[in-house]
């Protein structure tokens, strides 16, 4: 089994081995092959997106067999792309059309709020004992979205480190278990209920 994941950055791409890892404990003797591919900040849209899909799942080399989108919803405030996950994922599926084997995502609000849950190591990387944000992870908003917070935690911490997403996601789920934000975080489970269910395994309730 081949899934190729289509993700925004660089961030996405240091969650792979922490989500081969969880995926592993359920799936023994049938990973798949995880085969993330980084679009530099934005994924494609459009017809744009319907054609990478589509080649993906037709090369005649090595065609995946099936493809998972996964996007932000948050873009920063001048430049909205969805109103929110269910937008994101509409349009998505609008785009590439009537195909089964394409699973659209969106962290909502981003990424980074797959990381909320696990503040207390957040507070003890940046050096400082700033209160978690109240909302859970992914009704974090936009005003003020999960990178933001964050970032202001590194910033006004005493280790005085700036946050950055690669090397700090890395740090923050490394010495973690992905069930935590699984458990507190609807988008998360479904998409690796999706992986889990392609693959023949039992998904998560």
């Amino acid at each position: 089994m081949k899934i190729a994941l289509i993700v925004e950055g660089k961030t996405e791409k240091a969650f792979m081995p922490h989500l081969r890892k969880y995926l592993e404990r359920h799936l023994a003797g049938c990973m798949p092959s995880l085969d993330p591919l980084p679009y530099g900040g934005r994924i494609p849209t459009g017809d744009q997106l319907k054609r990478i899909v589509s080649n993906l799942l037709e090369n005649g080399r090595n065609p995946a067999d099936h493809v998972i989108a996964l996007t932000d919803v948050y873009t920063g405030p001048q430049s909205p792309d969805f109103k929110d996950a269910q937008d994101a994922k509409t349009k998505m599926r609008q785009w590439v059309g009537n195909e089964p084997r394409f699973h659209p995502y969106a962290a909502q609000h981003e990424f980074e709020a797959w990381l909320l849950p696990y503040w207390s190591c957040i507070q003890k990387l940046a050096g400082r004992n700033k209160a978690a944000p109240s909302s859970t992870p992914e009704t974090v908003n936009h005003h003020n979205p999960p990178s933001r917070r964050i970032k202001e935690i590194f910033r006004i911490g005493q280790h005085r480190n700036h946050y950055i997403k690669p090397r700090d996601a890395d740090r923050i789920l490394r010495d973690n278990d992905l069930g935590v934000a699984v458990s507190q975080c609807p988008e998360l489970k479904a998409l690796i209920n999706t992986i889990l269910s392609v693959c023949g395994s039992k998904t998560i309730p």
